[in-house]
């Protein structure tokens, strides 16, 4: 079959990026033409690759003209199926990645004050999002989500038929992600951050750190180390953003020396290895590939019923869903669960996350696209 693909930045440094990767190897093993459109790509063999334009005048201009490039560009030409990873105004499969773009202002809602609100209704691109999401979910024939609570949104805000949507959750790297990386890097990585071998180690990774709730963990962090007055508490924070309103909230809550901001670091599965509980208190995430990373590094995840990959975790046996997004005392005493039986429930974690390898869940959206091409 001809196929093409839409992704605007075509790269492999993220878990969306390893997911199309792995999926076109296996579409490629099978002699199928694959075709990519994107504005900028790192090159790969047995892949042709279509230049689309955008206007680099801010988000708004830039998700617009990549829509309406990508579809002049895609409608001049013959496929037999057309896969987006982006919001696009023209495919035969739409995959959700980003999730609902209506259910994630929502939420922020929650947290924002009363003028943030507003203009969530008078920002030009938000209003463009959600004129685009309508459109997709109306017109495109499958949308492929990667869980069933972005099924359900799509479904609640929209109206889409729940027949038309299918759910195919991430994968993991299960050999790059390993309990086994323990012994590797653990003691090496521990003393590069000077932290002792009896420190009880929670990491944070993610990029927007308000979207991800780091906030709440930085505020639990004084009901945990009270609660295990005997052990050390450190807080790992990896990933890129503004530190210095946190690092200045940590001070005033008498954690300061507690939460160190380590910024975007390359080789993560070194982090997972040195910590012992995973920690994302996140507003809104489609499916979190870092909690799916975590479980299958043998770490227990406590996040929150707003994350996709919740769905994966039972409380008590892989870690914890929270239910709210403001409270940090229950974080807090999930917590302390966790870190009371993180060596049980790392296991469990994953034995869970053998269920979803990366393989795997190339070959079950491959399924799809069989599907939906006969």
């Amino acid at each position: 079959m001809r196929l093409a693909f839409v992704k605007k930045r075509f790269s492999f440094h993220g878990g969306a990026e390893l997911y199309l990767k792995t999926l076109l190897g296996a579409l490629s093993k099978e002699g199928h033409d694959l075709h990519v459109f994107a504005n900028s790509w790192a090159d790969e063999p047995g892949i042709e690759f279509h230049k689309v334009d955008i206007i680099q005048a801010g988000s708004y201009m830039s998700v617009r003209s990549f829509s309406k490039n990508s579809a002049k560009t895609l409608r001049s030409e013959k496929f037999d199926c057309i896969v987006s990873f982006e919001r696009t105004e023209y495919q035969d499969i739409y995959r959700a990645g980003e999730g609902c773009h209506r259910a994630w202002l929502e939420l922020r809602g929650e947290i924002e004050p009363a003028h943030k609100k507003l203009s969530f209704k008078l920002n030009p691109l938000h209003r463009y999002m959600l004129s685009l999401e309508e459109r997709i979910f109306e017109n495109t024939p499958l949308i492929v989500a990667n869980s069933k609570m972005v099924r359900e949104q799509i479904h609640r805000y929209y109206g889409t038929s729940l027949e038309k949507i299918a759910v195919a959750c991430n994968g993991v790297d299960l050999v790059k992600f390993s309990p086994d990386n323990r012994d590797r890097w653990r003691s090496g990585v521990r003393r590069s951050l000077d932290l002792s071998e009896h420190d009880k180690v929670i990491l944070f990774v993610g990029s927007g750190f308000r979207r991800k709730g780091l906030e709440m963990i930085i505020r639990s962090l004084p009901d945990v180390k009270k609660a295990m007055r005997n052990e050390g508490i450190k807080a790992l924070v990896v990933g890129k953003g503004e530190s210095a309103s946190y690092a200045q909230l940590a001070g005033r809550l008498g954690v300061g020396k507690d939460v160190m901001f380590l910024g975007p670091r390359s080789g993560i599965e070194k982090f997972y290895a040195a910590s012992d509980l995973f920690v994302l208190p996140t507003i809104y995430d489609p499916f979190s590939n870092a909690c799916l990373e975590a479980m299958a590094s043998g770490l227990p995840v406590v996040t929150t019923r707003n994350n996709g990959a919740a769905e994966i975790v039972e409380d008590g046996r892989e870690g914890f869903v929270i239910s709210s997004i403001t409270d940090s005392s229950e974080l807090a005493g999930k917590i302390i669960l966790s870190l009371n039986d993180a060596v049980n429930m790392g296991m469990r974690a994953r034995a869970k996350a053998e269920e979803f390898s990366i393989d795997d869940a190339a070959q079950r959206f491959a399924a799809l696209m069989g599907a939906q091409r006969i």
